[in-house]
């Protein structure tokens, strides 16, 4: 992964990075900031055959391994949902419990993966380059799973390094922190982060709009965009029609129409969205309601695209709450049908509580 192709402020943070000695670092930040990006072109120039200090060549044939996911010094560890929708191949043993329906694929990090990984540091470069591990979302690995690295960190054999990445970095074992350089992810600048969006094909007045919609994460920008665009896709293959490219003008018109549309108990926005993701933007949209009772401006949604009138906050500290409680189960709702339609009520009462008040 050659820095020429990584967006520039994630560019400029693997330099810098780079400059640094360490075998072990854990990058932290919300996520959407390029954290993964960031963890992998640092083990890209770590096994580059001929190294910048900006970064890995893209060129020589480690450079061309680690690409194509085969690189036979470097191990992958995240969860095997995580593995899957990147593209990164699993153990023989895990995908083929997987094929056979033995089992689902983990969304922690699972410990055998961690045992064979800590295995794999003890063996002997293939390349001479080293060898590098990245562990990323850090946080998925369960307690069972965290407890068998800490030893590898601290007594790292030979020349093995680790990049470690988070978005919560406090749920993580001590004993870890503790033995890892740590670095903060910057927040791009909109001047850098608006031509990037451009440059993935996301149209300039979407862009600014998907981007205050993602509280300033391009990552997140761009996933949002992308989001809209694959469910546009799925409605036009459904009616047999030709699909309309979308440069992020679906998405951006949505989210400005999200909260008049659940003020009315439309929820069709949402719908296609995993539970976790419709409780983010909702709690995207709490937030900014309560921000406009102290008079803050909006994060997430253009200050036109809100109630014109602020809500009372004890429906607003209530709905908040129902969305915490609904945070907790996210990842694994009973029902995600009747979980929408909760989400849903709760939304709409919340947002005509001014009505109910009068």
């Amino acid at each position: 992964m050659p820095s020429v192709h990584l967006p520039p402020w994630i560019a400029r943070q693997a330099a810098e990075l780079l400059a640094r000695p360490g075998h072990a670092w854990l990058l932290q930040g919300p996520s959407g900031l390029g954290q993964f990006e960031l963890a992998l072109a640092l083990a890209a120039a770590w096994l580059c055959d001929a190294p910048t200090p900006q970064g890995a060549c893209g060129q020589c044939p480690g450079c061309h391994s680690l690409h194509v996911h085969a690189h036979a010094d470097f191990v992958m560890l995240m969860p095997e949902t995580h593995m899957l929708e990147r593209g990164w191949p699993l153990p023989e043993k895990a995908q083929a419990e997987i094929d056979e329906k033995k089992r689902k694929p983990s969304k922690e990090i699972r410990v055998d993966a961690m045992r064979d990984a800590i295995e794999f540091a003890q063996r002997t470069s293939a390349r001479g380059r080293g060898k590098a591990m990245l562990i990323y979302p850090a946080e998925r690995m369960n307690a069972v799973t965290a407890n068998a690295l800490p030893k590898t960190l601290e007594e790292p054999p030979g020349d093995m390094r680790f990049v470690l990445a988070t978005e919560a970095a406090h749920l993580l074992l001590p004993t870890i922190r503790s033995r890892c350089l740590t670095h903060t992810l910057r927040w791009p600048d909109a001047t850098e982060a608006l031509p990037w969006l451009a440059a993935c094909g996301v149209q300039e007045a979407a862009a600014a709009a998907l981007l205050q919609a993602a509280g300033g994460r391009p990552a997140a920008a761009l996933q949002l965009a992308r989001s809209a665009e694959s469910q546009a896709e799925a409605r036009t293959t459904a009616r047999k029609a030709k699909p309309a490219f979308d440069d992020g003008q679906q998405a951006a018109a949505a989210w400005a129409r999200l909260p008049k549309a659940l003020a009315q108990g439309d929820a069709s926005a949402l719908a296609s969205l995993p539970t976790a993701e419709i409780v983010a933007r909702l709690q995207k949209l709490c937030a900014d309601l309560m921000a406009a009772q102290t008079g803050a401006p909006p994060r997430f949604f253009a200050a036109a695209d809100l109630p014109a009138r602020p809500l009372p906050l004890p429906a607003l500290a209530k709905w908040w709450g129902q969305l915490a409680q609904a945070a907790r189960s996210a990842e694994h709702p009973l029902n995600a049908g009747l979980t929408l339609e909760y989400l849903a009520s709760s939304a709409r009462q919340a947002l005509n509580s001014a009505k109910a008040t009068n």
